[in-house]
């Protein structure tokens, strides 16, 4: 099978790749800052990688500067509800309850779904899946084979962990436009084991609030169409909430935000300006082991060309300003 590049070459880990190097989609960190290790997960692509299946990367760095990897943490087994040639999209690890969580969405285009609109795609089973291990490094494996976490009828993706006040667990998640049209971002209480949805989903905002969102067309279909994706939720040291997340404007993919102007995950949510433009997008939060907080995402959207872009953030206003590209940690000077 043929491999993108070494970077991808899940069979020869290296070390001393830059960011550059890599190639990454839907990019997620997490920081070790007791061990002063960075994780970045990433999709793994079986024609870039050398992979049999689908699955998730991990690259790892003491200085977000030279990284380790491609590590496999985690392939879509056998037997399950979803299919392993089908894809795993924006995997994100969370530590919670002294253990770590992977959330990836999964897919089977061989479980079709009944239409419920006029848009001329194939619906069919997609939705986060949550794995477990008692390391960042993996291996994780699925709590639940037999269905995603939130009910299989709806067309979800992108998958965040989220706990509230009262310290119950949350999964905030798109439902985007291939089944609603006006794509949406909603969030459904979860058991304290994260095993199931415990009760109804709620919607937090549609994707065309955001009166910068211009939509967009869809092949087939005679109107516009509005895309919700990427969500990641960020308390400020003031104790308010925001929330990244992603669509397009005049074609391009733009790394946005919203503020929850109650402070609670219920909303009501106000829309923010993006914050990058230029086919960037799918980012999310981190501080550094020195405190500082950067934001990570793709650009461009497309692979195997798209890579890690990383810019130094800080609290202002509402909600966020980019400080800074950090060109220097791209390697592509």
């Amino acid at each position: 099978m043929a491999i993108y590049n070494e970077a991808s070459d899940v069979s020869n880990p290296r070390s001393g790749l830059r960011l550059s190097d890599i190639p990454a989609h839907d990019p997620y960190v997490w920081v070790d800052m007791q061990a002063g290790v960075y994780y970045l997960y990433t999709s793994g692509i079986p024609k870039f990688t050398g992979m049999e299946r689908y699955g998730v990367l991990t690259y790892r760095s003491n200085d977000l500067l030279e990284w380790e990897g491609p590590y496999v943490v985690f392939t879509v087994p056998d037997n399950v509800w979803a299919h392993p040639m089908h894809g795993t999209w924006a995997p994100e690890v969370h530590a919670y309850e002294g253990r770590f969580y992977l959330f990836v969405t999964l897919h089977n285009r061989m479980r079709p779904l009944e239409d419920n609109n006029t848009i001329p795609i194939a619906k069919h089973w997609r939705g986060t899946a949550i794995a477990v291990s008692d390391s960042p490094e993996g291996p994780f494996e699925l709590i639940r084979e037999d269905a995603p976490v939130i009910d299989p009828s709806r067309m979800t993706l992108d998958g965040t962990l989220f706990v509230d006040e009262q310290k119950k667990p949350w999964m905030v998640y798109c439902h985007e436009w291939i089944q609603t049209i006006d794509g949406t971002i909603d969030a459904a209480p979860l058991s304290d084991d994260l095993r199931e949805g415990i009760g109804e989903p709620i919607r937090l905002f549609n994707a065309s609030e955001a009166t910068w969102d211009t939509g967009g067309p869809a092949e087939g279909y005679d109107g516009k169409v509005y895309v919700t994706d990427g969500c990641q939720l960020y308390r400020k040291q003031d104790g308010s909430l925001l929330m990244l997340w992603s669509s397009y404007d005049n074609g391009q993919y733009v790394q946005t935000i919203a503020r929850s102007e109650s402070g609670k995950l219920q909303g009501p949510w106000k829309q923010l300006e993006p914050l990058v433009h230029g086919d960037s997008g799918h980012g999310m939060l981190f501080h550094t082991l020195e405190g500082e907080l950067m934001l990570i995402l793709h650009q461009p959207f497309d692979m195997p060309q798209s890579r890690c872009k990383l810019y130094l953030m800080e609290e202002a206003g509402e909600g966020l300003t980019v400080v800074k590209s950090c060109e220097h940690l791209h390697g592509e000077l």
